[in-house]
Order: C-alpha cells, then structure tokens, then sequence
C-alpha cells in the first residue's frame, strides 16, 4: 500500500496545468480498454465488498469481473439489447453491479444508474422519461419496479438478483446459462461520441434531468483520480456513495481503475453508521478516502482517538464545500487535512486542492489540468478578482472530454447552460488573487438582502463552527423592509436544546465570525433536513416550505 507520505503524482502544479494535453483515441470503451486489460493479471484485485457490519469483505478481481460481465452482455445480444437502448439498474452496493454495468456498456447499451433509496414514483419517471428497455434489480427493491411497471410501456425485460420471482429473469440462469467469451467482432464498437450513459441530476430545483455522458467520459477522469485523489495502484481507495450517484463514476470505478487501485466498497444498510465506517477505515487498511461533507460532519462529532488512522493518507470531499471547522478537528484526530474539490453529475472534477499546493482553507482550489475554468458574468466576460459571477467551462475550442453531452431531450435546459464558448454550471463563485476558487452557492440559492449577496454556505459555515450546531442550512425569506432576510434550519448537536438564550448566542457568533449583515434573523429548530438522494440539501425545499408557511399566515 502506498504510505502516509507518499510522492504526489503531481509535484508542479503550474508546469502541468500549462502542458496537459488529452489523448482520446477515436474508438474507446472502458470495460475492455481498461477493465479487460487490467483482467490479463488474473490476480489483480479490483474491488473488495464490505458487508453490512463491516466485519467480513468479499474481493473481486479484474478477471472476475471480466468474464462475469461477457456472461451478462451475451444475454442482453441475446434479448434482442441493441447499442444506444436504455438498461435501468438499481443495485445496491454488491459486486453483481459493476458486472451489470460493463456488461451493458460493452455491446453498446446505455446503463441508467439509480439510487437504491428511490421509490416507485422515481422509476416511473426514470424508466419512461429515457424510455428504458430492461430493469435490473435485486429482491429487496423489485417490489418498487413490479408498483408501476404496467405504467412503463417500454420495459420489456426484468432481471431479478439475489432470489427468484416470478415474472423476472433469474441472475443465477444468467451466469449458469451464458458463455464467458464474447465474439468482440460481433459487436459494434464504440466510438468516443457514443452515448455511454444516463445519470439523474440530484434535482435540487426541478424535476431530475437527463445527463448524457459518451465513452470519452472514462478518460477525462483521469485528472479526478490521479491528481485529486493522488491515486497510485498500490492504494485501496474508499470513496462513500450510493451506486446510484455520479459519485460512483468520480470515485469507485472509472479513474481509481485506470489508474490500477483497488476499490473499497461498504454494503451499507439502514441509516449511516459512522462507528462502523470509522472502523473500517482502520480494519481494511483504506489509504485514501473521500466522503460528502454530512459523513465528515458525523465523524467529528465521534470520539476520533479510539481510532488508528495510520495507514490513511490523503482525504478529500466533495459534494458540497466542506465547512472549515469540521476540517480543524478532522486534521487534530488524524494529521491529516481534508481536501475538498468540486464538480458536478455533468462532469468530471474541475476545481480541487492538490497535495503540492498549499490548502485554503474554505476554498474549492484550482481549476484541474485540461480545464479551463473561470468565473464570468451573465454575457460570459471574464471577471476580475474578487468579484462574484458564474463558474463556467470553456468548451471552444476543445471540449473536455469529461463534459457531459447534453441535457437529453431538453432543449431548454441545454440552451441555458451552453451559452458562447461557455457550459455554464449553475453555480456561483468568486476567484481570488492567487487563483483560488471561492463557492457562494447555487446561483438560485444566494441572497439578496438590503442590497447585499450573501452566499448561503458561508452563513451555515459559520453557524457549524459553534458547538452547538451538528448541521445548518440557510435560506432567504421575503421582507418587506430588506426583500429578503437569512433564515437558518439549524440541527443541534447531542446535549443542547433550542432556547431564545442559544438563538441570541449563535446570532452573535455569526456576527462575529463574518460580516454583521450576513447574520440569521431566524432561526429554526429541526431535526432533520430535506435532502437529495444523494445528500445535498435541497434549499429549494425549504423555500417552499417557507412561503407556503407565510401564505397560510396571510391568509388567517
């Protein structure tokens, strides 16, 4: 394994953002060129499956999930699956996901990855809005797709996992029944424009759009696992994340695999248990380590020295920014600083902090090699220094080829993001003198108070580093004195209650750790906060919430 102190991959960051150059082949597909490859040592371990309890693993090697994978893409070329056709998969974290997912995109056919805790309503839209041919599932989540399939005119095949039902196609007659070499001559090859799949947007401000993703995807990566997450093929990496989320493309399969690490995976089931994911950091030997800021948030609140970190190396998050707080007491239990980095389900990872620049603490980094990424106005002119605008892509003249596609069958949606030579994010930031990148927030999210913006990450940053406080969001709310006011959602941490007197204290903290007007005027005790299935919180929501709360005042 590679140790604590282990060489950067990337030593000079300026020398290689200035010299990186993409190499795309024309033809390009990642379970042969990568997986199938790496399959030649049939020793080679590629995946290593944690049960439920963290106590026993099962590990799979590249050469298992080779043949396993040709097995299920000759029954698709069996069923009749053609390239481009729509496979829905939701599984939970067991190998029989990865061997679905390349066996689909070795013939061609466009998986459709969904996250285990959707509900039936969720595979209706998905299955009928990419008009889906096959579901693929196991016995725990059947039921959801059985409750509408006589809504979804185009599913003609289900495959069924773990167990038998009748109506479904067993996995086991699939690996009994099929040959484990696949005629690549019968085949259509894939070229790099070629659809390779389909992820859901989190939906964090609307119903979740289409994300169209080719085969080039793989490879622009790259630049996630080897210079972000420092990845050598000697780590075993542990990235925390349904199989459902594009996080799983950014950190259990594409770039940790064409790097040659192995990768962790933990069979969670039932609500997240940080002792036992503390446990397996330690238990299993896990070097590098990535999670969304809510997991770090849980750690911390833990006793962090029952622990022994000393074969983690290097650890990043992403998802949200990470709060600085949380990154002080992760670094003074382990030694380590938390590195946190940015990109969305439409790309691979453009901004990050790299272990050969120094950390600012708070800031997303800088752009990642082969992306040039800047902060522009609303007419896409670059902005100077300090001032807020759009994080935007450029994609003229070359477009990264991590960049999605399209938004599929939203034509609107692709017009508001794909502006000039610009693929705009949604998000909002500023850029500092030294080339730091500073998120604000969603640009539907920030807030226009007394003629100030005020992001709403910096006001939960704030709010978090009290004691008091396990976990914030923040919103406007209208006013007429102001437009609007921030109004926080505050979950406290074990051992405190809500009181006029905390409300007071944690006004005040906030004053005083930014500026006075940033504030929260109120504040709200909860227990918990809407989030997106994978763990963003949807402020969206809480507006909703909020102005539906306010009509029904006006009203009495």
């Amino acid at each position: 394994m590679a140790g604590r102190d282990a060489e950067p991959n990337m030593k000079d960051y300026d020398e290689v953002y200035r010299t990186f150059k993409w190499e795309v082949p024309e033809y390009y597909n990642f379970a042969f060129d990568v997986v199938d490859k790496r399959a030649e040592d049939r020793g080679k371990i590629a995946l290593i499956t944690v049960s439920p309890d963290g106590e026993s693993a099962e590990k799979t090697t590249f050469w298992e999930l080779s043949v396993r994978s040709n097995r299920f893409a000759n029954f698709l070329l069996e069923k009749g699956v053609k390239k481009g056709d729509r496979i829905f998969l939701m599984i939970q974290r067991i190998p029989e996901w990865y061997v679905a997912f390349l066996g689909t995109i070795k013939i061609g056919a466009i998986p459709m990855p969904t996250p285990t805790l959707s509900m039936p309503r969720d595979v209706e839209y998905r299955v009928n809005r990419a008009e889906a041919l096959m579901a693929v599932t196991t016995t725990e989540h059947a039921d959801k797709v059985d409750a509408v399939r006589n809504k979804c005119p185009t599913l003609k095949h289900f495959v069924l996992m773990k167990g038998k039902k009748d109506g479904w196609i067993s996995w086991e007659d699939i690996e009994d029944n099929y040959g484990r070499n696949l005629d690549k001559n019968s085949i259509e090859r894939t070229k790099r424009s070629d659809p390779l799949l389909i992820y859901f947007t989190s939906g964090t401000e609307s119903y979740p759009k289409m994300v169209l993703h080719t085969h080039s995807y793989p490879i622009g990566h790259t630049v996630t696992a080897k210079f972000v997450q420092d990845l050598k093929p000697t780590d075993l990496h542990w990235t925390i994340a349904d199989t459902g989320w594009a996080k799983t493309a950014w950190g259990k399969l594409f770039g940790q695999w064409i790097v040659g690490a192995t990768v962790l995976q933990w069979n969670a089931v039932g609500k997240f248990n940080p002792k036992i994911a503390l446990k397996i950091i330690e238990k299993y030997g896990v070097t590098t380590f990535c999670a969304p800021p809510t997991v770090y948030r849980m750690f911390v609140l833990e006793d962090l020295s029952q622990y022994d970190f000393s074969g983690l190396r290097h650890c990043m998050s992403a998802g949200e920014p990470l709060n600085p707080e949380v990154i002080r007491i992760w670094k003074e239990a382990t030694g380590l600083d938390i590195y946190d980095f940015y990109g969305q389900t439409e790309s691979v990872c453009l901004v990050g902090n790299y272990r050969c620049l120094p950390i600012k603490y708070g800031s997303m980094g800088k752009p990642t090699p082969g992306h040039y990424v800047a902060i522009v106005d609303d007419d896409g002119n670059e902005l100077p220094p300090n001032e807020e605008g759009h994080i935007a892509v450029k994609i003229i003249p070359e477009r990264p080829p991590g960049l999605f596609k399209e938004y599929w069958k939203d034509p609107e949606s692709n017009k508001k993001c794909f502006r000039g030579q610009w693929y705009y994010t949604g998000d909002k930031a500023y850029k500092d003198e030294d080339g730091y990148f500073w998120f604000v927030g969603r640009a539907d999210d920030v807030i226009k108070s007394s003629g100030y913006r005020i992001g709403p990450f910096e006001v939960e940053s704030a709010l978090v580093e009290h004691p008091a406080v396990a976990e914030a969001a923040v919103i406007g709310v209208p006013d007429e004195l102001r437009g609007q006011i921030v109004k926080a959602f505050v979950i406290l941490a074990p051992g405190y209650e809500p009181s006029e007197e905390l409300t007071k204290e944690l006004q005040d903290h906030v004053k005083r750790v930014t500026a006075p007007y940033k504030y929260p005027r109120e504040i709200e005790y909860v227990t918990e906060l809407p989030k997106t299935i994978s763990g963003k919180i949807r402020r969206v929501e809480l507006r909703k919430r909020e102005m539906e709360k306010r009509m029904k005042g006006l009203a009495k």
